[in-house]
């Protein structure tokens, strides 16, 4: 008769058996500790997203007014109702970006127009909802905020009149503060108003005056090449020198 076992145990010597008990605990503790570190590692930080510049970068606004060049239309104050709409109303209207109604969509502008002309060149002057005054920018004057209601609601039924271009309006401003805030205003706000990676406050007396000290010619020439993280001409490239200069006389007399 065959005495062999047919389903007798592989392990045959007591070396084995301490194996293969050890093995039963060390592989199940290597696969936990293994897991416990896949749960908890975390994705390291890109040192160089914290970088003054690529802050910068991602603060940019999205649409800037630009001074000068070819297309720019006419002299500030003098726009017509159109010019306006093209430079800054679109950006929203075009769209419809938060509930703005879009151009040409008489569905939508049509209670709008129930109310009146001087009720919505009220309500573009003081913003409205999501809009903000003068859609976001301040050097437009009240006359082109309403050419620019006008322009768009006759788009979409109306029949507004425009005013007129006064010929006062048609006169160049002075170079000086009044240019310098409409620069400030539509280019270096974004970061001097809350201090953006340093950059020097408006009006904070302490941190412009060591700045003060370098002189006007100094601070133009670094404003025009870029500094930390300030890029060149505060990021809008198709500033003239002169309007860089007078942003940065702007900012200057504020600190004083």
């Amino acid at each position: 008769m065959d005495t062999h076992d047919q389903h007798s145990s592989f392990i045959k010597t007591p070396q084995q058996l301490i194996f293969v008990v050890a093995a039963s605990f060390i592989i199940p503790i290597f696969g936990i500790v293994l897991l416990v570190q896949l749960v908890t590692s975390e994705r390291g930080a890109d040192p160089n997203a914290l970088t003054p510049e690529a802050i910068a970068a991602r603060i940019q606004p999205v649409g800037r007014v630009e001074f000068g060049g070819a297309g720019g239309g006419g002299a500030a104050g003098a726009r017509s109702g159109e010019e306006v709409v093209k430079a800054v109303c679109a950006t929203c209207h075009q769209a419809g970006v938060a509930g703005a109604p879009k151009l040409g969509d008489k569905a939508a502008w049509a209670p709008r127009i129930q109310e009146g002309f001087n009720e919505l060149v009220k309500d573009a002057l003081k913003g409205k909802g999501a809009m903000p005054p003068k859609g976001g920018n301040p050097s437009l004057s009240d006359d082109e905020v309403a050419r620019a209601v006008a322009f768009m609601a006759n788009q979409a039924g109306a029949k507004f009149k425009e005013p007129a271009i006064k010929p006062s309006a048609q006169k160049p401003q002075a170079a000086g503060a009044a240019d310098g805030k409409k620069v400030y205003d539509s280019t270096c706000t974004a970061c001097h108003t809350s201090g953006v990676a340093n950059a020097p406050k408006l009006g904070d007396k302490a941190a412009w005056a060591p700045r003060l000290k370098q002189g006007m010619d100094a601070l133009v020439q670094s404003a025009e090449k870029g500094k930390g993280a300030m890029p060149p001409k505060g990021g809008n490239a198709a500033l003239s020198d002169a309007d860089l200069r007078a942003a940065i006389e702007f900012m200057v007399s504020q600190a004083k």
